[in-house]
């Protein structure tokens, strides 16, 4: 039989949360056959995502997923088999109760933020609170064994593969979104939050020897692109060069077309969760602007990860790429961390990769939740 499973989601910092439990819900139902209800407090930001979502819908299918719109004054639902809060959302206290009235009982998981730090390993699988008879479950995402892995798609890397190495095909996604991209010229994508960092990296870029051109998808980050330009027009499809840098605004695109943005260009940019995990399977060196937190504990998690990431760099390799990621999240200059990085780019492109390589060794999260499930039923 068919196993029900509720995802809910709280719609905290735009894009990422609905990021993650959108791609899981659709691999939850490609691939592992599971029935799948998203409940989503904020359809219009689900709708950037999914143009095809109708916010006016209590609900509707979405790719084989029923899309529910989580209201504030909940209606009675009878609860499914398998219930997962992502990031530590609040369940309706009548959700609750429906899933304490069930014949058999559900198995109810935290789906934590994703982290590299060392106690995620002891905490991840462990039993959490209880309400009433139902007892909740940590479940983390994660980097190494004993975790519950990455959000990572049947074929994906295959597919990644083939389009990297299809010039015609990456000319045509670039042109479909006005990109131009000159010979001899290397693209970055830009997907971050708001940075003092990013005059100096531009002006490096700006006064360097190679030529440059940043593609910067909608965002935050476009407040400062807009102060670096002089109050230029930052407007979508607009154009900008200074020296040796192009810089060029897009537009908010769909998931698909952003994991082939990422492939295309040869550093990455990004912010968040769902977007770093994504510059992961694109194989090539990034850099993370991670989500600022109170007193800084952002910067532990940061920490955790560059000492896995980093493992087997040479010494100016995982200096450079260190230093520069560690001025981008302070919001420092990032001149001579930027030269650094391009000095050691032929290592840092061979570590993406094998990195990539390493992280798909392991099972994805899907098919670890499903695991999870049919080992405790």
């Amino acid at each position: 039989m068919t196993v029900r499973w509720d995802i809910f989601c709280t719609v905290v910092d735009n894009f990422g949360d609905i990021g993650v439990t959108w791609r899981l819900a659709r691999q939850l139902v490609a691939e592992h056959r599971c029935a799948v209800r998203l409940w989503v407090d904020d359809l219009r930001a689900f709708e950037r995502l999914c143009p095809a979502i109708d916010i006016t819908l209590s609900e509707q299918w979405q790719e084989g997923v029923q899309v529910r719109h989580w209201p504030k004054d909940w209606l009675d639902t009878e609860a499914a088999e398998v219930v997962i809060a992502a990031f530590a959302c609040q369940l309706p206290s009548a959700y609750m109760d429906a899933m304490a009235e069930r014949e058999v009982t559900p198995l109810w998981m935290n789906l934590d933020y994703l982290s590299a730090e060392d106690w995620v390993i002891g905490c991840h699988g462990l039993p959490s609170v209880k309400y009433k008879h139902v007892q909740k479950y940590f479940f983390f995402p994660g980097f190494q064994a004993g975790t519950g892995g990455l959000l990572r798609e049947e074929g994906l890397l295959e597919r990644r593969r083939q389009f990297q190495q299809d010039d015609v095909a990456q000319r045509i996604f670039l042109q479909g979104l006005g990109v131009d991209r000159a010979a001899d010229t290397r693209l970055i994508s830009l997907f971050a939050y708001e940075n003092t960092g990013l005059a100096s990296w531009f002006d490096t870029m700006a006064a360097g020897p190679e030529a440059f051109h940043v593609l910067v998808p909608e965002g935050r980050v476009l407040a400062d692109v807009r102060r670096w330009l002089g109050d230029e027009g930052v407007e979508v499809g607009a154009v900008h060069r200074r020296g040796a840098l192009t810089v060029q605004v897009l537009p908010f695109i769909r998931q698909d077309q952003y994991d082939q943005l990422l492939w295309c260009c040869d550093f990455n940019a990004v912010r968040g969760e769902d977007s770093f995990v994504r510059a992961q399977w694109a194989a090539r060196p990034m850099l993370w602007h991670i989500y600022q937190q109170e007193e800084d504990v952002h910067l532990e998690k940061l920490e955790a990860f560059l000492r896995l990431y980093t493992e087997g760099l040479c010494g100016p390799a995982e200096k450079a790429i260190s230093g520069l990621w560690r001025a981008w999240n302070a919001g420092q200059d990032m001149t001579g961390h930027w030269k650094s990085v391009c000095e050691q780019r032929q290592e840092l492109a061979e570590h993406a990769q094998a990195w990539c390589l390493e992280q798909a060794s392991r099972a994805d999260l899907a098919t670890a939740l499903v695991k999870f499930y049919r080992n405790w039923i």
